[in-house]
């Protein structure tokens, strides 16, 4: 009868690999250790200089011009003025603040709803058209992706004074219709969403192109028109260069350059200091910005993955 042979060698080897690789991953942990605290470092400095603005410009908005500048400056001081900064930001020349209010609605609601349809469009083109210098034509509109808009100014001053556009609203909006970078988007989302197959069945049952493109398109690419939307909005509401340079009366300026109108007559000697109202100016101003991105945050991190992965 065989007899069974003792595992104590056995379990030992095993026992001793075992502890080689705790060892070794032991040392490997070490090892990655100085990498992922500079890595940690990086990104708690990347924080704080993300947040510190924000947290600046939260505390600032309860304070009045004394204490802006006399107490410090990352935290409350008593008594708060925020409604009476809210008031004064109400009242301050003639209610101009609701003007440029106002106005920023207006820009960045028409260029919004105005570049996304350009865009639907144009991609659907690039889509699903042939058409002569097809590929040409889309590499050009993504080559003036490059373009600085500083380089374009200049002819763009000359071209809208030449047809009366200067210091008009349509200065402002027309130019900012045109967007590369959505039309781009779109045909990718076109490219992913509305196959082939479905355009021409539909020609088959009798469907024309405006109710192809407009009842079985769009519905498909609600996500890919939200994010556009989104971009376009939040380009159009940052816009400081081209009001800049095409806007000259103060009841057309949108807030960007209204608020930078209130600072430069702070700084300058003999004006009236009103940094108290430019710090809740500023606040006021984000909030559109933040009920978008909290309304259609989902759209627009689904579109812009969607659109990095189906690119």
């Amino acid at each position: 009868m065989a007899v069974r042979q003792p595992q104590t060698s056995t379990i030992a080897a095993e026992a001793t690999t075992g502890s080689t690789e705790v060892r070794a991953a032991g040392k490997s942990d070490r090892g990655a250790s100085p990498a992922r605290l500079f890595r940690n470092l990086l990104l708690a400095i990347f924080l704080i200089y993300c947040v510190l603005p924000a947290a600046w410009i939260v505390v600032a908005m309860t304070k009045d011009n004394g204490q802006l500048f006399s107490t410090f400056g990352l935290w409350f001081t008593l008594p708060m003025h925020f409604l009476e900064n809210l008031e004064g930001l109400a009242t301050h020349q003639n209610s101009i603040f609701l003007r440029w209010f106002g106005n920023s609605l207006i820009y960045a609601g028409s260029i919004s709803a105005g570049a996304t349809i350009i865009c639907a469009m144009g991609g659907y083109a690039f889509s699903k058209y042939d058409f002569p210098a097809k590929q040409f034509l889309f590499n050009f509109i993504l080559g003036t992706i490059m373009v600085p808009s500083t380089a374009l100014v200049l002819p763009l001053f000359l071209m809208l004074n030449k047809i009366g556009l200067v210091n008009t609203m349509w200065g402002v909006i027309l130019p900012s219709l045109v967007n590369p970078f959505g039309l781009y988007l779109m045909k990718v989302f076109w490219d992913a969403s509305l196959p082939n197959d479905l355009i021409e069945a539909a020609r088959i049952e009798g469907a024309g192109e405006l109710q192809i493109f407009s009842k079985i398109g769009l519905p498909l690419i609600q996500t890919g028109l939200v994010t556009v939307a989104l971009l376009c909005f939040v380009g159009a509401w940052n816009n400081f260069f081209l009001p800049l340079v095409v806007l000259s009366q103060d009841s057309l300026f949108p807030l960007t350059l209204g608020l930078n109108v209130w600072n430069s007559t702070s700084a300058n000697a003999g004006g009236k200091p009103v940094y108290n109202l430019i710090a809740t100016g500023s606040m006021v101003s984000v909030l559109p910005l933040l009920i978008a991105f909290i309304v259609l945050g989902k759209y627009w991190r689904g579109g812009l993955t969607a659109g990095a992965t189906k690119g």
